[in-house]
């Protein structure tokens, strides 16, 4: 049996591509999600349905831009799965593309083969995201000749996975023409899930100092995170001032990351020796994260940074979140995976925020607050400040770096992750809401939020113990960052509303 894979358009997989600086304005480009592709077929169906099926699904794909590993048409009967023999076949293509796929959709443009799809999955032993989706009926071609009964072989192909032990994901509707609306927006969910599911196993966190004596609520547990497939890689703050120490002003490599901050964001306010000390921080965190492999970070703040040091690090996480590498302070490292998720499912960035104070008396607003760090996408019209609070117990000159505004309206989603020792398990929430264009006077970086049913979330916040930090991004990703974690993760996370 002959085969070949099938990618759409150009451009492929750069997952593993790494900008020469990190700390840049400039965002990476987003790797494009690949699906294998299983098209079920059974014989005394039609089987022209099956290769039309074929060539709309993979037209579909296209259109969305996702890549696609499929079996060549001509080597299976139209181009589809149905016998144990093909199903060997397109395993051990999927095998061989292992590296690149991100998740298998399954398509049923007729009743299909319940036992060839669950083989072929079983075979290919992938562990992603899978998709089950069934091509609607016409009502008015349901004679023997363009009868699908796909709504049909849908619940036999879920009722072997099931069987089998194999995890799956279902669209929004039970059938659905592929170049559906709603199955286009199912398609584009699903692959924020295969980009949550993929980042988050074999994701590798840089803890930058330790955490600060006064933050127990940014404990956790290295070990639950290790088993699922993340690492956390610490470093001692004094490291850190080490490497920075021995670096001196003229040096060509911190003038670079000087001109970069002032590129970054309006400096004016802000004397140049602390400009000089961001500009050395930045550098010195950018190439400790490549030495050690890790991408995404957690860092001491509060305050021996700005006591013994002289600056806040607020600037350079912002600069690498802006970047969708998510930074956040005190070394909340369960908050940078709560961003972290969020930038994957919305390929945007993604801020650590704090519940931080009621807005009057509407049930269902909340100030959002930070310092701040938040990447610059997030602001109206972002200039860099000292920090007001702690300012007040080190001095002003001390707490330079911070990026500060009022955060822009738009569509919101929130997460946050928890490790729970006491119960062995990774839990947490998300949802969605907005952020508003409510007047806000006040320092850092603010926004007003609208959640609907926010006095319910913050009954569960509190009754379950969860921290004051919670991520957010400007995009609706809640249904695909809860997807990843509770169906392919196993973590026990709360989709609020």
């Amino acid at each position: 049996m002959r085969l070949h894979k099938l990618q759409s358009n150009v451009g492929g997989k750069a997952r593993a591509a790494k900008s020469a600086t990190r700390a840049t304005p400039a965002r990476p480009a987003t790797p494009r999600v690949t699906l294998g592709v299983i098209v079920g077929n059974r014989g005394f169906f039609p089987g022209h349905l099956a290769a039309k099926g074929r060539t709309e699904m993979l037209r579909a794909l296209e259109e969305e831009g996702i890549d696609a590993v499929i079996v060549e048409a001509k080597s299976t009967n139209h181009g589809a799965i149905e016998s144990r023999d093909e199903a060997k076949a397109c395993a051990a293509l999927f095998k061989k593309h292992r590296e690149r796929i991100d998740g298998v959709i399954v398509t049923l443009p007729n009743f299909g083969d319940e036992r060839a799809v669950a083989d072929t999955l079983r075979l290919a032993g992938l562990d992603v995201p899978v998709l089950v989706h069934a091509t609607a009926d016409d009502p008015a071609k349901m004679l023997i000749d363009n009868r699908r009964d796909a709504f049909c072989g849908k619940m036999s192909v879920c009722n072997v996975l099931s069987q089998y032990g194999i995890k799956y994901s279902l669209t929004s509707q039970h059938t659905q023409r592929p170049e559906s609306p709603s199955f286009r927006a199912d398609l584009r969910r699903f692959a924020a899930t295969c980009r949550v599911v993929r980042g988050l196993k074999g994701a590798r966190i840089g803890a930058i100092g330790a955490r600060p004596a006064a933050f127990k609520t940014v404990r956790y547990s290295e070990k639950l995170l290790e088993a699922s497939g993340i690492s956390v890689e610490p470093i001692d703050l004094s490291e850190i001032m080490g490497r920075i120490a021995r670096l001196k002003d003229s040096d060509a490599a911190v003038k670079k990351q000087l001109e970069q901050i002032h590129a970054y964001v309006d400096t004016g306010e802000v004397p140049d020796d602390a400009l000089i000390k961001m500009a050395k921080l930045g550098l010195v965190m950018d190439r400790w994260m490549k030495e050690v492999d890790v991408s995404i970070s957690a860092v001491q703040c509060w305050t021996s940074m700005e006591e013994f040091f002289g600056v806040v690090p607020c600037t350079v996480m912002s600069m690498l979140s802006n970047a969708n590498l998510p930074s956040a302070c005190e070394v909340d490292v369960m908050g940078t995976i709560s961003m972290h998720a969020l930038t994957l499912a919305s390929t945007s960035p993604s801020a650590l925020l704090d519940w931080n104070n009621n807005y009057g008396d509407d049930p269902d607003k909340a100030v959002c607050f930070h310092c701040s760090n938040l990447p610059l996408d997030f602001f109206e019209s972002p200039k860099m400040d000292y920090q007001e609070i702690i300012a007040g117990t080190v001095g002003r000159e001390n707490t330079y770096g911070t990026v500060v505004g009022k955060v822009k309206a738009g569509p919101m989603s929130f997460a946050r992750f928890s490790t729970d020792e006491r119960a062995g398990i990774i839990r947490g929430y998300v949802g969605e809401g907005a952020f508003t264009k409510d007047k806000l006077k006040t320092f850092g970086g603010a926004g007003v939020v609208q959640i609907p049913e926010l006095q319910k979330l913050l009954q569960h916040i509190c009754r379950n113990g969860f921290e004051h930090h919670v991520a957010g991004t400007f995009s609706h990703v809640a249904d695909a960052v809860h997807e990843a974690t509770t169906r392919y993760l196993g973590w026990d996370v709360m989709r609020h509303g």
